[in-house]
């Protein structure tokens, strides 16, 4: 089967965030969304510590170390982009002023309920961040994440096992497998990558899936 690296996942939702959109980007993945937006297409990129018009990641050699992103990684500043405090960052949050926002997960149900911030694993502090906020505020969500994980066990789930961060709040899920929609009539796929087929993305998924259309 063919498996998306994370360069390739977050290339492809950067294609899905429309010209114009004030978007989120979590830690992790999520951050190399921003080194992919096509020049027709202003994106206006925010990071949970404070800055808007976050650009892509320098080139090496190129690093500000006043200039990082919620995740401590190294990024750029567009023209126009500007820092604030943490109050004003989490204002807009929760103010309904992001269109989207792209986070990770350790597991999403099949009605949209997303899990990101504990694993019931006490070798890993929880670590909820701004993940809930996010999760309520963004006016869409978008989560990018494997298909499985490490043991080969699905992170697509009838319900999730974890405590969740949020309750049908995702809308569209980014695997290295596949685009899948949630919708109110289920989990609706609508992109395969490569030639993966319907059966065996199904196979690794631990809730029912229906066909591209």
């Amino acid at each position: 089967m063919l498996r998306l690296n994370p360069e390739q996942m977050a290339e492809r939702v950067a294609k899905d965030i429309p010209d114009g959109a004030y978007v989120n980007l979590g830690i992790g993945m999520p951050t190399k969304v921003a080194n992919y937006v096509s020049g027709d297409k202003l994106v206006i990129y925010h990071s949970e510590n404070g800055i808007l018009a976050v650009g892509p990641a320098p080139a090496p050699g190129e690093e500000n170390p006043n200039l990082i992103n919620a995740g401590k990684q190294y990024v750029t500043l567009l023209p126009g982009g500007c820092y604030f405090d943490n109050a004003e960052s989490f204002a807009i949050m929760r103010g309904g002023h992001l269109d989207i926002a792209v986070l990770g997960a350790f597991q999403v149900s099949a009605r949209g309920d997303l899990a990101n911030w504990a694993t019931n694993n006490d070798k890993y502090p929880p670590a909820v961040g701004g993940a809930m906020d996010l999760a309520v505020g963004a006016r869409k969500l978008f989560v990018v994440m494997k298909h499985t994980d490490r043991e080969g066990e699905p992170k697509i789930l009838e319900q999730c096992t974890y405590p969740l961060t949020g309750t049908g709040v995702v809308q569209r899920i980014f695997t290295d497998l596949a685009v899948i929609d949630v919708t109110p009539d289920g989990l609706q796929v609508v992109e395969l990558f490569g030639s993966n087929t319907f059966d065996e993305v199904q196979a690794l998924t631990g809730a029912r899936l229906l066909p591209p259309a």
